[in-house]
């Protein structure tokens, strides 16, 4: 008798096993079936008794691969509900119009991609004849399906709305020229074209992540009763050599946990990647479908065409299975491009019962499978795929298609390695296209050597065809939508005026500042629910758990535990209706859960108001990528980047002590960015967020940004508001006078020597201490700034170049604010110089600034700025060597402060 288990411990060794001869016989006949028939039939018949056990409800672990074959039999696949001549030929314009139009681009040099489209042409063109809902959907109205088209393949996109009237010959003469303001973008950009694209996918990694989240977001609004977007579906097109950036299978894993059925990823297996082959010795397509099986999605494999039915029907041994599992990526693209013998041999030879199968095909009947016949390409294996996956409930769904890149451009494109960097075909390549679409575009239309348009004609039956099923669908697609929303109502001003009066005793740090008024604004009875706090796993740290109990964390399984922390004020409450998006260690996540909420009033014309609070350390620097998406996207909110400093985070070191993200946020046009020193500068520019973005925005105004605010984890005393005038707009500006020597009630001599202080975020309680050292000790006068806005007071000097350039008067604000001050400028940030030296060229007086350059390190907040030279000392040295340099005091008194300062 047969040991069960063999050699090799087990998990199931630790398992009762109530009839130990029972399970020797299941074994012995394993064995029997093995010795008799071979191991082929053994696999096949244990594959099959899973498949038994699963459909009869039996829990058991899934197998990660299946054969290398289509999950849908023909047998199965369900008849295409419209008129697949015509749909044949509304995809033959498309795919001539998408090649013409990067091949009369060539000659201006700006490039584009013919080979991506031509290989998923029947991916995108069954999905806008069938499935794709668009905005007037009855179902989903305003809301439509959510298509994230693979960036590459844009030309086709732009051929379809050509085709339907969306676009003309201009626009398409003008792909990738866009300067003059009639073009059309390389790639999905909403912020270039913002009536078509909604959702940026290059750089590529960031759609599929983005995808997940957005139909994660989609069940947030449903549970929250925001809106019922049910019906709305998520459809995500990737490569497979996509599918190796990291940010691609990132949250594979939430999408399954989640449930969301309401995600498609479409997969194009071309086998090739940007240079050559994705998986050059071994399978991408078993690869993925090991790890989306691992993660629980539902997989469907749409590989092989009809053609490949014969050949199916011949391999009574599975010897035909078999040999398509082992043969590699790589060689599967060299068939594609070899004759019927080379196929014959290398194939087929290396295996009797394959030469016996090959005896009996006809060269042209290999060369049809082996160059033509791919499940990609054919549109009713397309259509099952889908169909499939839009009735499969309890998990997401990824179609793993396979595909030819380059398919019907000709010998010259098809499975060539290069066939990425090509961009244009030639007329002679052009007419043989022509021929094989079946195109009626005589030769005398190339009679200028350049290749023309296609077209059939505004009221042709193409035409109607495809706007017919398009207006069935529920309008255009892709298409983006603004819809006409009231802007939402201002909170009431007290919730922002209690930060005016400070903290009087109390030490607080900004970040709580902050917290505390987001508890007030969430509990507003116009606009509290539109809030969408996001945290990664960090909400204690950012004081933020008293948001639990009384706005829950979403998860759609609501809390099906007792919270160990249940008899607690503020314990870890979860629900399906929870307002907090508690995404735990993924800053990727959540950015992807901002985007989507950011972008909510057009996708589905509900406008939320996210806010998105991080470690700064890991928000610029680690995810930059998809604030620079965020910012295409047009999305709209607040990022706060806690325990912001360089010096305040005391302890953690170099990998968390932020000195740099304003100067990344600088480089992103749409972020405004803020490093606010005391709340009530927090609280007015919060007010004028909410204003600008959702309220009424003045005429000119782009309402599309985002607002980057640094907060700190410092408790300080917080002072009251002060009352001149010019801080209310100093505050927004990003530069105003909080106090002066005189006003701060120092001691000073006739006389004294002045130096202008202009500090942001938590330098200015530094700065605040040099003042009174200065005074005290050296007998200088010191006026105190805050600057919340570097990058602001920049962009806004910068504009006023420009405006000087075409003929008008203007005078940046830093100059304007400065004006009159006749003393030496000193500014200093808990960040590298970079960030207060944005400034350094419009203002007009003696500047230098003091910064946090260089690596961060594990000490106390104290040890931390004196080794930065950061501190009130520091700033005292550094403002009596300014002051030197003038002549306004003794150079000896530099020297004397740095050695009572042991500096």
């Amino acid at each position: 008798m047969t040991d069960p288990v063999g050699k090799i411990p087990s998990e199931l060794d630790q398992l009762p096993d109530r009839d130990t001869e029972e399970t020797a016989e299941w074994a012995a006949s394993l064995d029997a079936v093995t010795k008799a028939a071979g191991p082929h039939r053994a696999a096949y018949l244990m594959r099959r008794t899973l498949q038994h056990a699963e459909g009869a409800g039996l829990a058991l672990p899934k197998l990660l691969e299946t054969d290398y074959l289509n999950t849908i039999p023909t047998s199965a696949e369900p008849v295409i509900d419209g008129d697949e001549e015509m749909e044949r030929r509304i995809t033959a314009w498309n795919r001539w119009n998408a090649a013409a139009m990067v091949t009369r681009g060539a000659k201006h040099g700006v490039g584009g991609h013919i080979a991506t489209f031509a290989s998923a042409a029947w991916l995108y063109e069954t999905g806008f004849n069938h499935f794709f809902k668009g905005k007037e959907a009855q179902d989903a109205p305003g809301s439509g399906d959510q298509l994230y088209i693979q960036g590459h393949a844009s030309p086709g996109i732009y051929a379809r709305a050509f085709l339907d009237g969306r676009l003309s010959e201009d626009h398409l003469d003008n792909f990738r020229q866009e300067a003059g303001g009639n073009g059309l973008p390389s790639y999905p950009h909403p912020r270039r074209l913002p009536w078509l694209w909604e959702f940026p996918t290059v750089s590529m990694g960031l759609g599929p992540l983005s995808a997940i989240y957005q139909a994660r977001f989609n069940r947030y609004l449903t549970n929250r009763s925001i809106k019922d977007v049910s019906a709305s579906h998520v459809w995500a097109f990737l490569g497979d050599g996509e599918m190796d950036e990291p940010e691609a299978t990132a949250a594979l894993a939430l999408a399954a946990r989640e449930g969301l059925d309401n995600l498609t990823f479409v997969i194009n297996c071309n086998l090739q990647r940007l240079d050559g082959p994705v998986r050059a010795n071994f399978k991408i397509v078993q690869e993925l479908e090991a790890q989306f099986r691992g993660a629980g999605w539902n997989v469907v494999k749409t590989l092989w065409g009809n053609a490949w039915d014969e050949l199916f029907a011949l391999d009574t041994t599975g010897a035909l299975v078999r040999r398509l599992r082992e043969v590699p990526d790589a060689q599967v693209q060299t068939y594609q491009t070899r004759d019927a013998a080379y196929i014959r041999q290398d194939f087929f030879g290396k295996d009797p019962a394959l030469v016996a199968m090959a005896q009996l095909l006809s060269d042209d009947k290999i060369l049809e499978c082996f160059h033509l016949s791919r499940g990609g390409h054919e549109p009713r294996k397309v259509y099952a795929a889908y169909k499939a996956a839009l009735e499969f409930k309890g998990a997401p769904t990824v179609i793993l298609a396979q595909t030819v890149k380059g398919f019907t451009l000709g010998e010259g494109f098809a499975s060539k390695n290069a066939n990425h960097q090509m961009k244009k075909l030639s007329s002679d390549e052009f007419k043989q296209m022509r021929d094989l679409l079946d195109l009626p575009i005589p030769d005398e239309r190339f009679a200028d050597g350049q290749v023309p348009y296609g077209h059939p004609g505004a009221d042709s039956a193409e035409v109607r065809y495809l706007q017919e099923r398009r207006a069935a669908l529920g309008g255009p697609a892709p298409a983006r939508r603004v819809h006409p929303l009231a802007p939402l109502p201002a909170p009431a001003d007290k919730a922002f005026a209690a930060f005016d009066k400070g903290s009087g005793t109390q030490s607080i740090a900004t970040t709580m500042a902050f917290v505390r008024l987001v508890k007030d604004l969430v509990r507003d009875k116009e606009t509290g629910k539109r809030w969408v706090p996001i945290v990664p796993d960090e909400a204690r740290t950012f004081g933020m758990e008293s948001l639990f109990p009384s706005l829950g964390i979403y998860s759609p399984k609501g809390q099906t535990y007792e919270p160990v922390d249940r008899d607690q004020l503020m314990y870890y409450k979860e629900a399906v209706n929870g307002q907090i998006l508690n995404e735990g260690i993924t800053e990727a996540g959540s950015m992807a859960d901002f985007i989507a909420a950011s972008t909510s009033y057009a996708t589905h014309g509900e406008a939320m108001i996210p806010f998105y609070i991080f470690y700064s350390m890991f928000g610029w620097q680690r995810t930059a990528d998809q604030m620079w998406q965020l910012g295409d996207q047009l999305g709209r909110g607040f990022l706060v980047g806690a325990t912001a400093g360089r010096t305040t985070l005391t302890g953690e070191g170099l990998q968390h002590a932020d000195g740099h993200s304003p100067v990344i946020a600088a480089t992103n046009p749409a972020a405004l960015s803020y490093d606010p020193a005391f709340a009530y500068e927090i609280a007015a520019i919060v007010k004028e967020g909410l204003r600008r973005m959702y309220g009424e925005a003045a005429e000119g105004e782009d309402q599309n940004v985002f607002y980057y605010l640094t907060v700190y984890n410092e408790p300080m005393q917080q002072p009251a508001k002060p009352g001149h005038a010019g801080v209310d707009e100093g505050i927004l500006k990003g530069l105003y006078r909080f106090n002066t020597a005189e006003t701060a009630g120092l001691e000073l001599p006739a006389n004294a020597s002045r130096v202008q202080l202009l500090a942001s975020g938590t330098a200015i309680h530094w700065a605040l201490e040099a003042q009174k050292l200065l005074a005290a000790e050296w007998g200088v006068a010191a006026d105190v700034w805050s600057a919340t806005s570097w990058t602001e007071l920049r962009r806004d000097a910068m504009e006023a170049d420009a405006a000087l350039l075409r003929g008008e008067e203007r005078v940046p604000y830093v100059r304007q604010a400065l004006e009159g001050v006749d003393s030496p400028v000193l500014a200093v940030s808990d960040y590298m110089r970079q960030v207060p030296d944005q400034i350094a060229q419009w203002v007009e007086q003696d500047y230098t600034s003091l910064g946090a350059d260089g690596f961060g390190i594990s000490d106390t907040r104290v040890a931390s700025r004196r080794h930065f030279g950061v501190d009130a000392e520091s700033i005292v040295v550094a403002a009596l060597a300014q002051l030197a340099r003038r002549g306004e005091v003794q150079a000896t008194s530099v020297k004397e402060a740095r050695e009572r300062y042991g500096l």
